[in-house]
């Protein structure tokens, strides 16, 4: 369902979350985008306020809310899924109600708005081009200047009395409350890491606990990240299906090269369930700091797995590829979850990166001459 469009005349069309096109305001501030133009299924109604109406959304998640929130994790449209950035409205929040600030990730904005059922706060959405709050202040997208420009866009010191903005702590790394007081007059106050705490925060006088500034990372939120692993891998999967027929061809000829490509691809798919899946699954109980570390012992695991059940078809040459294919690769795929958990700095991905792979390649590279050589000596 469509709103009526707000007044003033037309303008130049910008790009919206919510999967339309939203107006500008004829300001010609391009930051200043009307979020929440079209009547989205999280927006209830619109408020009036000094600087024209803003959306008030649902704290309940709808259908449409979980089927998309389903589908960023499965992987389609994740790179897209976002809310228009801006400032909207929980409950009914006058000139005094708390700012709280976050990303304009869907994912991220739900998992706030669901978490502030009865109460009145107003919700300031920085542009963080589609990304959660911790990656986005990661790669500078979540910012000083972003958060600055926000306020400045959306009239914010228009709206509310106060001079106080509350940011996520995992914002910390691309935010400096200094810099954002320098730049806009509004001072930062820290709130907790989950948003399912900001209540008690608010409660508490704007306090946090020592709880709340834990970083929890349980097997559940570890299982929930893996379909979004495993949606990365549709492309090379593919690609390395073909590379494996064309090796497997090689030396055993077009007529074994079919049975012989199932059974490396046996040992790729080992590999993703040992780096993919069993890693983020077992990580606490997995020897090793180091995540390629881990993928290493999951991926020797299941290589042993793969190579032993074919023993009957395969000779030592083709034994000793597939495990070392196996623990390359699930090493490898191991290494890529560093990014999503609370474990490591960028510096110490950087690190692990510079050490591991050069070992990861060439055991891969060494596994893939075998798999070949043994085609020859059929």
């Amino acid at each position: 369902m469509k709103m009526m469009p707000l007044g003033g005349p037309a303008s130049p069309q910008a790009s919206c979350g919510c999967g339309s096109t939203c107006p500008e305001t004829p300001a010609g501030n391009s930051l200043r985008v009307i979020p929440g133009y079209d009547l989205n299924p999280f927006v209830e109604e619109f408020l009036e306020t000094p600087v024209g109406r803003v959306p008030r959304v649902k704290t309940a998640l709808s259908r449409a809310d979980w089927k998309g929130a389903l589908m960023a994790r499965l992987g389609p449209g994740r790179n897209d899924y976002k809310v228009s950035p801006g400032l909207y409205a929980v409950g009914s929040p006058d000139a005094g109600s708390p700012v709280l600030v976050t990303a304009n990730y869907k994912l991220t904005f739900d998992a706030l708005r669901k978490e502030l059922s009865g109460l009145s706060a107003w919700i300031l959405v920085c542009d963080t081009k589609g990304v959660n709050v911790w990656c986005s202040a990661g790669k500078g997208a979540f910012s000083s200047e972003e958060v600055a420009a926000r306020i400045a866009a959306t009239g914010l010191s228009e709206v509310v009395s106060h001079r106080e903005v509350l940011l996520p702590q995992l914002a910390a790394p691309g935010v400096s409350a200094r810099e954002v007081k320098r730049l806009s007059g509004f001072s930062v106050t820290w709130g907790p890491i989950l948003s399912a705490d900001i209540p008690r925060f608010l409660e508490n006088g704007r306090k946090t606990e020592a709880a709340m500034r834990e970083v929890p990372f349980g097997l559940s939120r570890r299982a929930v990240l893996i379909p979004v692993e495993l949606s990365h891998l549709g492309r090379p999967t593919l690609i390395f299906f073909a590379a494996a027929f064309l090796l497997s061809a090689l030396g055993a000829g077009f007529a074994a090269a079919w049975s012989r490509s199932l059974l490396l691809l046996s040992a790729y798919a080992g590999a993703v369930m040992a780096g993919a899946v069993a890693v983020p699954l077992l990580l606490p109980w997995i020897p090793g700091a180091a995540f390629s570390v881990k993928g290493l012992w999951t991926g020797l695991a299941l290589g042993l797995a793969a190579a032993f059940h074919f023993r009957a078809a395969i000779g030592s040459a083709e034994f000793l590829a597939m495990m070392l294919l196996t623990t390359a690769l699930g090493s490898y795929l191991a290494m890529n979850f560093t990014g999503a958990t609370p474990f490591t700095g960028p510096s110490g991905v950087e690190r692990e990166m510079r050490k591991a792979i050069p070992l990861q390649a060439g055991a891969a590279v060494l596994a893939l001459v075998l798999w070949v050589a043994a085609g020859f000596a059929r």
